[in-house]
């Protein structure tokens, strides 16, 4: 029951989090910063009154090991939220970040030194294809939508391109925090809660060097029109309500990560992840441009198909939870069935 429950946290909390990413993002392109600030606080307050027991309470993971990994994340959070000031679209940004798998087999077999099956190949082949579709479509909308002017058109492919090679880094990055945490997690064991609350409170003082950018982003927040909140009537910026959702939801989502981590296996967290984000990406893109979607829909299939065919192809030959495959297989069909 707790499996199912948390995977049902994952996306519920995830796919409505994109929605209000979104309404923020289209009002305010350049809004990443202080949604980055407002989560990491969030959770961080969290976890200093439930985990840390108001600082009572010693990590079981040296603190210095901590800084390592919160430089990873921070970094990986702070570029991927800038990306979206890099002329990507958030359908780009969301099936780019589902590589997520290419990333650390890759590393995995280069740092590791793990080896794969044919199936896990072939899943992961399948999943880089429909990454570089859309890749690939998404630069055709940048040209065509920049050819009132040739030098117009090449400064929004160069931002664009600029925009990739970022996204690829924060891939990379992330994929090479996963192996640093497998390996802490063997040598001290599994403290996922904990590792959530330090690698959310130890970035904050690195947002000092971004505060310009939140408080600017305050002020239009505050100059948004009004909005009254429904069941308590509350009268607010419907901007800062749009922040409060997406904080919320984020939580929603991180918190169903952590049970899935006491609960199952590492494949099936990597695997609801993974399709996690293939489905933000699916409703990304219905959001913002139907085109886009027509233009670009081999590029789910391919993804959700690789998700399938690792989970039930993986190490042991099938998923432990047959309640989870299904879960796997419905969203699949149901994203394919979307894009009809």
């Amino acid at each position: 029951m707790r499996p199912a429950f948390a995977v049902g946290l994952v996306f519920a909390g995830c796919c409505s989090n994109v929605i209000f990413l979104e309404l923020l993002v289209r009002k305010h392109p350049g809004c990443g910063n202080i949604v980055t600030f407002a989560q990491f606080l969030f959770i961080a307050v969290e976890g200093f009154l439930f985990e840390a027991d108001l600082g009572r309470k010693h990590p079981a993971i040296p603190i210095r090991y901590y800084a390592i990994m919160v430089t990873m994340f921070f970094t990986v959070s702070v570029v991927n939220n800038y990306a979206l000031n890099l002329n990507i679209a958030m359908p780009l940004h969301m099936i780019f970040r589902s590589g997520s798998l290419i990333a650390n087999m890759i590393l995995g077999i280069i740092i590791l030194k793990k080896r794969y099956s044919v199936f896990k190949y072939t899943s992961i082949a399948l999943v880089s294809v429909g990454i570089f579709i859309c890749t690939f479509m998404s630069a055709k909308q940048v040209t065509s939508q920049s050819s009132s002017g040739e030098n117009d058109g090449f400064q929004a492919f160069a931002w664009w391109f600029l925009g990739i090679g970022a996204l690829t880094f924060a891939l990379l990055m992330s994929a090479r925090m996963g192996i640093f945490q497998e390996t802490l997690y063997k040598q001290f064991g599994k403290h996922s809660k904990e590792a959530l609350f330090y690698n959310h409170a130890l970035p904050l003082p690195g947002f000092i060097f971004l505060a310009s950018d939140i408080y600017d982003h305050a002020v239009l927040f505050n100059n948004s029109e009004l909005y009254q909140v429904p069941v308590v009537g509350v009268i607010v910026p419907i901007m800062w309500f749009y922040l409060l959702m997406n904080v919320i939801t984020q939580y929603v989502c991180i918190r169903g990560v952590f049970i899935l981590t006491t609960e199952c296996a590492s494949l099936t967290v990597t695997l609801v992840v993974t399709l996690r984000k293939f489905v933000r990406a699916l409703e990304a893109v219905r959001l913002t441009s139907p085109s886009f979607c027509t233009q670009t829909e081999a590029s789910p299939s391919a993804l959700g198909s690789g998700c399938v065919l690792i989970s039930r192809f993986g190490s042991q030959g099938l998923l432990s939870s047959p309640r989870v495959w299904c879960v796997y297989s419905t969203i699949w069909s149901y994203s394919l069935m979307g894009l009809q």
